[in-house]
């Protein structure tokens, strides 16, 4: 008994301890993104080239007579319907979009359905693989609907493939987070970079939280909301700014809630934070949050319980009499300290600088120019220039982001061999060399960034961001997170979340702030956080979604933290813990409790967990 029970622990530490590397297919990556970018510009093109030649070219280009142009009736024509043509295949090469990647979508669900579970990292299988490749596949469309001119197709196109179930009457603002296993009611409003995150990485060898997102009608989401992996939001539930909750949550609604994690919030701070009166709020009054409350006052005026902002401290009306007063005389140096949170920005931006892009532009058009060219030259043959004109678009816009990197790069050699770039703290006014040469660098960057950002592979950033001057390898994933270009060191394997910042530059008020940003090998950053300048993270250690760090802050390896400003929660064990407890959380009875669930992994797989 006692050595199956030494024998049974010696297993269980070996397969605790399992770190395997997770090969990605990147071939068979590739061979679904050309097939989808192909094969939907294929038929829109052929429209667009047989319109061309055979309609537009005789009846208006080859006109030779002006005043025809606009007096018969093909000119017009011609003229009246390229706009709408362009439009028409634009909207027909979305629908292929949609319609080729639902194809590899529904295939990849009928080999291996997508279900709730804990999916472990540290080893290969066939539920990670899926994982991974379901959420390579929803990429590209998402960003072709979610950034093109027709936003809202978006919902149609997650409804379509699939990948999330969506109700009538839902809008969805702009986040890269909202992609797969959600499931939204009616007449909902997400907003801007709000994520129904069905999915949540806990670590580089941890685990993947998978599990769906279930949302009732009328739920509104202002900004920069989470609702976390397996969470449940019943009808009419009302989210401030920021409002975030963790994974398996439950919301019962007809409620407002705020705060981080997100809470009921009562009658007196739905008045401060909307600034709505008395009477606006007796109107919702049938909402359930409302109702704990005893009435309010109807022997008072409005007046009496809205601070005005006219009036001087002493008149001020204190709403609740139980609040603390602040005196001043007792703050500490701490209490003022600065949190240096804001965004990395320029403060103004001169004209001068864009100057730069005239000649990057123009030298990496001609770069093209003779690469189109030549591929005109020598196909002649209008049905095999038309075969191979998607993939020559493909390759011309490859072909312009590369040659802008290549001459961005020489000019950012030159600009900093005038005047090298060094950390410190500076005076953000023209005039200062370090502040000018600072905006310089950013504009000349900036372009190319963008750029590549919205180029279909994702991992091309990470060779502009090398190019520039970050040390990293390729091993490090950005997924949909904004970066400096300068003063950052990322070690292996490094995770920044979507819509994350790392900043190793900011503004603050008249001041420029320049220092090197480390981060260590395996470490996390969730999504919508704040990296200051200044910050090492250690390794192993996890950053919390919308958590921020201060400047200089040292984040210690193998530790958890979260918060605004983070402070630390607990020590990183997540690839340790029992994958098959689940902690649910009643947000509206503020209760927690304990679910078994099954591991979502192999069969053959499962002696590992």
């Amino acid at each position: 008994m006692a050595e199956t029970e030494i024998e049974s622990s010696e297993i269980k530490s070996k397969n605790e301890s399992v770190k395997e590397e997770i090969k990605f297919q990147y071939f068979s990556y590739l061979f679904m993104l050309f097939t989808i970018y192909l094969g939907s510009l294929f038929i829109p093109a052929l429209l667009f080239i047989w319109y061309m030649i055979f309609f537009f070219l005789p009846n208006f280009l080859e006109i030779t007579n002006f005043i025809e142009l606009f007096t018969e009736f093909k000119p017009l024509i011609a003229l009246t319907s390229m706009p709408l043509l362009l439009i028409g295949c634009y909207l027909l090469r979305l629908f292929l979009i949609a319609f080729i990647t639902r194809l590899f979508y529904k295939n990849s669900e009928k080999k291996f359905p997508t279900k709730d579970g804990i999916i472990p990292r540290n080893f290969p299988s066939k539920t990670l693989k899926y994982y991974h490749i379901r959420s390579f596949l929803i990429k590209y469309g998402k960003n072709s609907f979610m950034k093109g001119i027709f936003q809202w197709l978006n919902i149609w196109f997650s409804t379509f493939t699939g990948a999330s179930k969506i109700g009538k009457g839902t809008t969805f603002e702009e986040s890269p987070s909202n992609d797969k296993y959600i499931e939204v009611g009616k007449n909902c409003y997400i907003g801007v970079n709000t994520a129904l995150a069905s999915h949540a990485v806990e670590g580089v060898f941890g685990n993947i939280s998978y599990f769906k997102v279930k949302v009732g009608d009328n739920f509104t989401a202002p900004a920069m909301n989470i609702i976390g992996p397996g969470s449940e939001v019943f009808d009419n539930a009302f989210l401030l700014p920021l409002a975030s909750t963790p994974k398996h949550s439950v919301l019962k609604g007809n409620n407002y809630y705020w705060g981080l994690p997100l809470r009921k919030i009562f009658r007196k701070k739905t008045m401060e934070f909307l600034d709505i009166s008395i009477e606006d709020l007796e109107k919702n009054k049938n909402i359930e949050g409302y109702r704990d409350n005893p009435p309010l006052p109807k022997s008072k005026s409005e007046e009496d319980f809205i601070i005005s902002k006219d009036s001087s401290p002493t008149e001020q009306i204190n709403i609740d009499s139980d609040i603390d007063k602040i005196d001043i005389n007792t703050l500490t140096k701490e209490d003022l300290a600065l949190d240096f949170t804001t965004s990395s920005a320029i403060s103004r931006v001169n004209i001068k600088f864009l100057a730069v892009y005239i000649p990057i532009f123009w030298l990496s058009g001609m770069v093209v120019t003779i690469v189109f060219y030549t591929f005109t030259y020598y196909v002649q043959i209008w049905y095999i220039f038309a075969f191979f004109l998607g993939l020559m678009v493909f390759l011309m816009w490859f072909i312009f982001i590369m040659a802008s990197l290549f001459f961005s790069k020489l000019f950012l050699i030159l600009i900093n061999l005038i005047h090298k770039p060094k950390e410190g703290i500076f005076k953000a006014e023209i005039g200062d060399t370090d502040f000018e040469f600072w905006c310089l660098r950013n504009e000349l960057k900036k372009i190319v960034l963008w750029l590549i950002r919205n180029w279909p592979l994702p991992w091309m950033d990470i060779i502009a961001f090398k190019w520039f001057g970050i040390k990293m390898n390729l091993s490090s994933t950005m997924w949909d997170s904004w970066c400096d270009a300068e003063f950052i060191k990322l070690g292996d394997r490094v995770i920044i979340g979507q819509c994350a910042t790392v900043m190793s530059s900011m503004v603050v008020g008249k001041y420029l702030l320049i220092k090197e940003v480390i981060i260590g090998d395996y470490a996390v950053i969730g999504g919508d956080s704040t990296i200051a300048p200044g910050t090492i993270i250690g390794k192993d250690s996890v950053i919390g979604a919308i958590s921020t760090t201060t400047y200089n802050q040292i984040i210690e390896p193998g530790w958890i933290y979260f918060g605004v400003p983070v402070i630390k929660l607990k020590e990183n064990k997540y690839a340790d813990l029992q994958r098959e407890i689940l902690m649910i959380r009643d947000v509206d009875e503020e209760k927690k409790f304990e679910v078994e669930h099954e591991v979502n992994v192999d069969e053959d797989k499962k002696d590992l967990v």
